[in-house]
């Protein structure tokens, strides 16, 4: 049974500037292991705007938006073996997801140079 959808849509250089000019904004926002892979990668910026938009669709698809016991760079986007991307939870939003008692979660990522989107579908 489907809990929930969330998707989101974002400009990749809105993430640029604003990682450019906030000090501290990566880090607030994105896990240590998301900031190496997206570092590494020739078109960086793109890669941490779709993970910043899998974020936003994550907290939508839950319907309450920003929860309580929630942090941004606690809700971790990776790629499995395959390059399927997925996510995972760390710290405080682990615990409080967990309590949520929620089931699988998909994660759909695309980008292209200006733009970002991220579909999430969680079951219960």
């Amino acid at each position: 049974m489907i809990f929930g959808i969330g998707t989101d849509l974002i400009e990749v250089d809105r993430v640029a500037e604003k990682m450019e000019k906030k000090l501290g904004f990566k880090e607030l926002v994105f896990s240590p292991d998301e900031i190496v892979y997206c570092e590494a990668r020739a078109n960086t910026y793109e890669h941490f705007a779709v993970r910043f938009a899998a974020k936003e669709a994550f907290l939508k698809a839950l319907g309450t938006g920003w929860a309580k016991g929630t942090a941004f760079n606690e809700i971790e986007i990776y790629n499995d073996e395959e390059g399927k991307p997925e996510i995972r939870f760390l710290g405080t939003t682990a615990e409080t997801v967990a309590g949520l008692k929620l089931g699988k979660i998909f994660v759909s990522l695309s980008h292209v140079k200006t733009m970002a989107c991220a579909m999430l579908v969680i079951e219960r």
